[in-house]
């Protein structure tokens, strides 16, 4: 073999444009890294909007307008209350008079009407949260016959309003004999569909199926795994469920409307209502305005400090088990 054909050819030189190319970005003169990644919009850093901020302002008014205008009208005595500007005090600060005339107006009936409603709303709230966790649970983590269908009449049952309800449930509870009790207020409230579906959703992501075979192992039966290992998991979820049905039993009108007769059993919705009516009685009745007005403002101090004083439980409860891993 030749010398010439063993001879290796001398590498040839990169061209400056592919050079160029392998090098990397040189970054743009006079703009730091900061400068950089600050116009990244994260969590840390949002981008602003002024028409967010206003629309956001604006609902924040719409909220808390109506509040402040039933504080200050529970401040005013019934004169000031007809005389004076709504958003504007009164000549007297007669906040304290107006609390003692509410409990004591028409031998303390408020009072009746408060306990009422706390008997409704403990009762029903607590009794529809544990079937919703129960039955979420089930359905999260059980597979038998007829699940699916049951999803769907669930997921059905939601888009139905509770006033559609209301007429058929009289007239069922009427032939029971127990309308004009607090049966007939709080059997229906034992159902939360809506609490149904979310305790579903959520046990079916912060629940380990894993844990609860290695509980079946261990020979723990169905209800002690849930109440012992399930329940704990499932806590942000039920301070929410609790919540909603805190406020829906709390604000409910139209049926104990509806299914009560006696004034000893309405809960403050319906006795405040009959308040307000009484000004309106052909002319001739009391105006105690300021008293529905100062009765009011009681009656929605409870569903704040249940908010406030959960609110990180039922923040929780909304943003957990939205997420997959």
């Amino acid at each position: 073999m030749s010398s010439t054909s063993s001879r290796v050819a001398p590498a040839t030189p990169a061209s400056p444009s592919r050079q160029s190319s392998r090098q990397s970005p040189r970054r743009p003169s006079g703009q730091s890294f900061h400068e950089r990644t600050r116009k990244l919009h994260t969590l840390a850093n949002p981008k602003k909007s002024l028409g967010l901020t206003l629309l956001t302002g604006l609902f924040a008014l719409y909220c808390l307008v109506p509040m402040l205008w039933l504080f200050i009208n529970a401040t005013k005595t019934q004169g000031d209350f007809v005389s004076s500007f709504g958003l504007g005090f009164g000549k007297e600060f007669a906040l304290w008079d107006n609390v003692v005339q509410v409990f004591t107006f028409q031998d303390g009936i408020f009072s009746r009407w408060l306990m009422n409603t706390v008997l409704y709303v403990i009762v029903g709230a607590v009794v529809s949260t544990f079937l919703a966790a129960l039955g979420g649970y089930a359905l999260a983590k059980h597979d038998f016959a007829g699940r699916r269908a049951f999803l769907l009449v669930v997921l059905g049952s939601i888009s139905v309003p509770g006033i559609a309800l209301a007429i058929p449930q009289f007239l069922l509870f009427a032939q029971l004999g127990i309308t004009n009790t607090p049966w007939a207020v709080l059997i229906p409230s034992f159902i939360n569909p809506f609490g149904l579906y979310l305790m579903w959703v959520f046990a079916d992501q912060a629940v380990p199926t894993a844990l609860i075979e290695a509980a079946r192992i261990d020979g723990a039966g169905e209800l002690r795994i849930f109440l012992r290992i399930a329940m704990p998991m499932l806590a942000p979820a039920t301070v929410t469920v609790l919540l909603f049905s805190f406020v829906s039993i709390w604000n409910n009108y139209f049926l104990p409307l509806i299914m009560l007769k006696d004034p000893g059993w309405y809960p403050l919705t319906i006795g405040i209502n009959q308040w307000n009516k009484l000004g309106s009685t052909a002319g001739n009745g009391e105006l105690i305005q300021n008293l529905v007005i100062t009765g009011s403002l009681l009656m929605i101090i409870p569903l704040v400090v249940a908010f406030l004083s959960l609110q990180r439980y039922w923040q929780s409860g909304l943003s957990l088990g939205a997420v997959k891993d």
